[in-house]
């Protein structure tokens, strides 16, 4: 048979052991413990020398699944399922660095990930070394032998900024460190993580997988691409399990002893919601480009980013690294705080939330609420404005978003 497309892989992928009732979903094992025939079973299984699940914070038939159908569909080494995307953010971390360790990123960032990096991690030992991504070459001298990774968003949050991915990939192989991409605003489908030479994809699956925001998640994505003897802290699990080394580190140690898996049920939404993955990301995207250009043409509105928008300086390697699809967020500036707040309590069918991609249309102001932690100075230096609003864009039709947006712009 033919490589399948997309969609078809995710509608047809197979089960790891065929169910006896014939289910074409996976059912919901949301159980604890799993029994073996014999004691000898039993061992094999934790000595990892034969495959089994033996207790769900572990591994899990209906997460197993869902893993395999985002394997399949990103054609990468392995995948392990979280409770959320910083979960998975942290996980990478801790399997590949260490106190007196250092990672490079960018305060641009979306501000949970950043508040790991530097009010949880730093206090551990880990440093992060801050550099504008967008100038790829000036990261050179910020890498030294204790350097374990580049860590980056595909499009930051809420800033909107495009990085060139094969610029960082060059300098991390040649560098001999992991090139980490949050790729939550643009999934499989969107990103071609593989192809653009990022070895490891983080990203919250609650997000556009999820199908409407109907459960949290996360995802650590393995392509395979990193050889893991250049890694101190997994040199030696290279021995054992050669390229898989990354992927035991985590199942069996620093996912296994954090705690930070995800529910069956949760992995079962989320296997539903990647059914519909394509129509959804196709109608939000281009929901999106469709009001960035009313608002652009609007001169009530003072300044509008969207890297679809030909005018962004993003705008040529968003289209060349995201499909022609640059995500469903965009920001436009309204001049005050306080013209910030007046339109957003006007809105009718837009909601006053803070997640993204849900079916719905969300809108927030970054500043006073998911980066209000940090003073002016470094809201400034992490590309904060208070005249800036954040608006996710959902699956309505677009004229009546449009009509909404432009009936609470009156004055």
């Amino acid at each position: 048979m033919k490589d399948l497309n997309f969609v078809t892989k995710i509608l047809h992928n197979k089960f790891l052991k065929e169910d006896p009732h014939g289910a074409l979903h996976m059912p919901i094992y949301d159980n604890v413990a799993f029994g073996f025939k014999t004691a000898e079973d039993i061992e094999l299984a934790f000595a990892g020398k034969k495959p089994a699940h033996m207790y769900s914070r572990i591994s899990n038939p209906t997460i197993e699944n869902f893993e395999q159908k985002i394997k399949a569909v990103t054609d990468s080494l392995g995948v392990i399922a979280l409770s959320s995307g910083m979960a998975a953010i942290a996980n990478v971390i801790l399997a590949i660095a260490g106190q007196g360790d250092n990672i490079i990123t960018s305060k641009h960032l979306f501000g949970n990930t950043f508040s790991l990096f530097e009010k949880t991690l730093k206090p551990w030992g880990l440093e992060s070394r801050y550099a504008d991504l967008t100038k790829a070459s000036d990261l050179v001298a910020l890498i030294d032998e204790k350097t374990k990774a580049i860590f980056f968003e595909t499009i930051t949050n809420p800033q909107l900024e495009v990085v060139d991915i094969e610029a960082l990939a060059k300098i991390a192989k040649g560098k001999g460190i992991v090139l980490i991409a949050d790729t939550t605003l643009t999934p499989p489908y969107i990103f071609n993580s593989k192809e653009f030479k990022v070895d490891i994809e983080v990203l919250s699956s609650t997000k556009y997988l999820s199908g409407g925001a109907t459960s949290v998640g996360g995802l650590i994505i393995d392509n395979g691409t990193f050889d893991w003897s250049k890694n101190d802290k997994l040199k030696d699990d290279v021995k054992k399990f050669g390229p898989n080394a990354f992927l035991y580190k985590l199942r069996k140690e620093v996912y296994r002893n954090l705690g930070s898996c995800l529910s069956p049920y949760n992995a079962f939404l989320q296997s539903i919601g990647l059914e519909t993955l394509v129509l959804r990301i196709d109608a939000s995207c281009a929901n999106a480009l469709e009001i960035a250009k009313f608002l652009d043409k609007d001169k009530r509105v003072k300044e509008v980013n969207y890297p679809g928008l030909a005018s962004s300086p993003y705008y040529e390697l968003s289209n060349k690294q995201f499909s022609g699809k640059p995500g469903s967020l965009l920001t436009f500036d309204l001049g005050s705080k306080d013209a910030c707040y007046k339109f957003m309590n006007k809105l009718k069918l837009v909601k006053r939330s803070t997640n993204l991609n849900d079916n719905r249309s969300l809108i927030i102001h970054p500043s006073s609420t998911i980066f209000c932690e940090y003073d002016q100075k470094l809201r400034e230096e992490m590309g904060l404005r208070e005249t800036m609003i954040r608006l996710a864009v959902g699956i309505e039709d677009s004229k009546d978003l449009i009509y909404d947006i432009s009936q609470a712009l009156e004055v």
